[in-house]
């Protein structure tokens, strides 16, 4: 069963007066501790991170642990782990990821990448890019998506670009434009993918995806696909799939797959999913997503979760949560799944403002544990021992 830690006043206060000292009597909120039990200790897995992003405007981006090891949920830990950071992560944290033994946080509206130690959570250092979005990472390099332009909505708003940066030094070394407002990207071949969303000159979405030669970092090419493109990930084929949102009015969200044709290096479009679609991940041969697709006309979401087998591209269940737990989510916001026990992680980030709530299932769909998180708790990357 799972309980929360109380800490003790005693064991805090020395941490207190180090924290306050820092920061001009700013007081550190010291880390929760969730107790889930779901100890798996001969896994290779040593736990998961939990980027929350936090209400725009809020300077609420937090991070949370899972420690298979000891199977303790530490909620909100980076204040406590690096008590001299002023403002903390920031605010928006939009991605997540870990490379070789760095762990790289994407703190959108604060426009920068915080770099942290991937087993220790203390800080090592941040680069500086403009209304930063997704990373990806490749031979020694972490690549990250931006608008480039201010956070606005702006009929003229400018072309976004893809940041190189050393994962040595946190140095930006290249950069190379791409469509407008560009999201999630992958790396297949020696080519970047990259979906653009011109979701900021809406109703005039951009709908490509651009194509990045590694070699030189220049865009070869724009191969149109779906308006208001977001996310777009690889799967063991390395074929792409790429979500568009839609226009929230007319025109549905729905997925999208590229891959490669015989004879040809790039990808071409060749399949489109008659599902909306606001995130997924693979496990094996399947795809889990769910959608939260809102409407203008009204003004509500509608919501849905589904399997879908990757090789014949075929949905092959409309619920991935088989209990009826799926009533118990508000609004889903974020999924992943256990690369070895095939269990599926789904956020839930109610109504934005307060602590959201991530929930653990079977791999047959059942609730396994919960958690309470921070607000809005989006995006998950595992790390190995």
């Amino acid at each position: 069963m799972k309980q929360t830690i109380k800490q003790v006043f005693l064991y805090f206060l020395p941490l207190l007066t180090v924290a306050t000292s820092c920061r001009d009597d700013e007081l550190v909120v010291p880390t929760e501790y969730d107790i889930i039990g779901d100890e798996c200790a001969q896994s290779a897995v040593r736990g998961f991170y939990l980027v929350n992003e936090g209400n725009m405007g809020s300077n609420k981006c937090t991070l949370d642990f899972y420690d298979y090891m000891t199977g303790l949920y530490s909620r909100n830990f980076y204040s406590e782990k690096n008590p001299n950071v002023i403002k903390e992560l920031g605010d928006v944290g939009n991605d997540i990821g870990i490379y070789g033994s760095k762990l790289y946080v994407v703190v959108n509206c604060s426009h920068k990448v915080e770099i942290l130690d991937a087993r220790t959570g203390i800080r090592l250092g941040q680069t500086d890019i403009p209304n930063c979005r997704y990373v990806r990472f490749y031979r020694g390099k972490a690549y990250v998506s931006s608008y480039v332009g201010p956070v606005l909505i702006d009929a003229n708003a400018p072309k976004g670009a893809v940041y190189e940066v050393d994962t040595l030094d946190f140095h930006i070394t290249r950069k190379v434009s791409v469509g407008y407002q560009p999201e999630e990207m992958e790396i297949v071949a020696d080519y970047m993918y990259v979906a653009n969303s011109g979701g900021y000159r809406a109703p005039n979405y951009d709908n490509t995806v651009s194509v990045i030669q590694m070699i030189d970092f220049k865009q070869v090419q724009q191969i149109p696909v779906g308006i208001n493109l977001h996310r777009l990930k690889k799967d063991r084929y390395d074929k792409l799939w790429i979500t568009s949102r839609g226009d929230y009015q007319t025109r549905p969200s729905r997925l999208y797959v590229m891959q490669k044709k015989p004879g040809f290096n790039q990808m071409t479009l060749t399949d489109t999913i008659p599902v909306a679609c606001s995130n997924m991940a693979f496990h094996g041969d399947s795809l889990y997503y769910y959608a939260t697709e809102w409407n203008n006309y009204t003004a509500s979401n509608t919501i849905s979760y589904g399997i879908i087998d990757i090789r014949t591209k075929e949905i092959i269940s409309d619920n991935f949560i088989t209990d009826g737990t799926d009533k118990e989510i508000t609004i889903p916001y974020g999924i992943a799944v256990h690369p070895e026990t095939g269990e599926i992680f789904v956020t839930d980030a109610k109504n934005y403002v307060s602590s959201g709530t991530l929930y653990c299932f079977t791999p047959d769909g059942r609730k396994k544990w919960s958690v309470r998180t921070g607000d809005i708790p989006a995006h998950i990357t595992f790390l190995y021992k």
